[in-house]
């Protein structure tokens, strides 16, 4: 099957490396990943991120659906709030990660799920299956090719989304979002993003997003960002890449194997909560850690970690980190191994390289 377009590929085809992403065809990179990278750190850059879902569940027990199939308290959104959760099985194995945002709507409760690259299809079913289950009324739309979406990010990104916005962005808290125009085109503008650096993501209908896109670039000077700079990005904050970091077959994790117990609501009832309750009483054996290689090489997936001649875990992802210059990745070790400067090796093309353990975030 031929991959997906997201519908900015046509203005950027000349100046962008693609990559296959979650069977979508996206730029990895426009310039370099170190002048992306640096923009985002620096001053402001604008990802193209429409290879991510969008599923709708409106209806009088909208809530209650996401409720029960989402890790946190869906209650607790108040209208324009978001939140970040796992969608977990029975056994509390993360299948997907996910924002969750509360979309006003004057008639019913309305919601948008945001999940990773290839995941929306998959998603709605299994929404529109548990809905149909449980006997509630809820709709549930996949989305994802009426929308997209871009990401404008980094400490100057704020007074660049003032600027095209009809609403006072700046007055937002981080999570919050709203309906309102940038661009002249009617969009989702949310205080969210995935590089650790504020700014903004914003949804609107496909054929309006050039227009938006190039408000960014053109009329504020956005720097186009590709994939390799937002795993750069997202890699020095520790964040989880999905079908990388978890995997339900291939790197099955619970939440806190994986470092984000603090999305899981123990009080509320979803699905994968009596397990998860049973690994919150008990503990974990293995856990999600941050790595500094400390002799020349680069940790990549896969890739040993050994501690007195035993492999005690994992690498999941690894790069070199522009801002530090030093050679970063994360990974699983055994609990007793998770102290920051605990020593440990990392093996490398069959040779084992001095590594320590280190805190997430690598950067302030």
């Amino acid at each position: 099957m031929a991959p997906r377009k997201p519908p900015l590929s046509g203005v950027y085809a000349d100046g962008a490396r693609f990559t296959d992403f979650g069977g979508w065809e996206m730029p990895v990179e426009f310039d370099s990943i170190r002048t992306e990278h640096a923009a985002v750190r620096d001053s402001r850059g604008i990802f193209d991120v429409s290879h991510m879902g969008e599923v709708t569940v409106s209806g009088p027990d909208a809530t209650e659906l996401l409720q029960r199939l989402t890790s946190n308290d869906v209650q607790a959104l108040s209208v324009g709030d978001s939140q970040y959760a796992m969608l977990t099985d029975e056994s509390g194995t993360i299948l997907d990660d996910t924002i969750v945002y509360r979309l006003p709507d004057e008639a019913t409760e309305r919601y948008l799920f945001v999940p990773n690259a290839g995941h929306d299809e998959e998603a709605s079913d299994r929404f529109i299956k548990h809905r149909d289950e449980w006997d509630l009324d809820a709709a549930v739309e996949n989305e994802t090719d009426t929308w997209a979406m871009v990401a404008v990010q980094g400490p100057d990104a704020v007074d660049a989304v003032r600027q095209v916005t009809e609403t006072d962005v700046t007055e937002f808290s981080w999570g919050e979002g709203a309906f309102t125009d940038v661009a002249d085109v009617r969009s989702w503008v949310s205080r969210t993003g995935y590089t650790g650096e504020d700014g903004f993501e914003i949804l609107c209908p496909t054929d309006g997003i050039e227009a938006v896109w190039e408000a960014f670039v053109e009329d504020q000077g956005c720097t186009p960002c590709g994939l390799g700079a937002r795993d750069t990005l997202r890699t020095e904050m520790g964040y989880l890449l999905s079908g990388q970091d978890f995997e339900p077959d291939e790197e099955p994790r619970n939440p806190y194997e994986a470092g984000v117990g603090w999305t899981v609501d123990l009080d509320t009832e979803f699905v994968g909560r009596n397990a998860l309750r049973e690994v919150a009483e008990a503990g974990v054996n293995e856990e999600f850690v941050g790595l500094i290689l400390r002799e020349r090489g680069i940790a990549r997936h896969g890739h040993e970690i050994r501690a007195a001649g035993e492999t005690v875990g994992h690498v999941t992802s690894g790069t070199m980190s522009p801002t530090l210059d030093e050679a970063i990745g994360l990974g699983y070790v055994e609990s007793d191994l998770v102290d920051p400067g605990t020593e440990v090796s990392v093996v490398v093309r069959g040779q084992e390289k001095r590594a320590e353990i280190a805190a997430t975030p690598f950067i302030d």
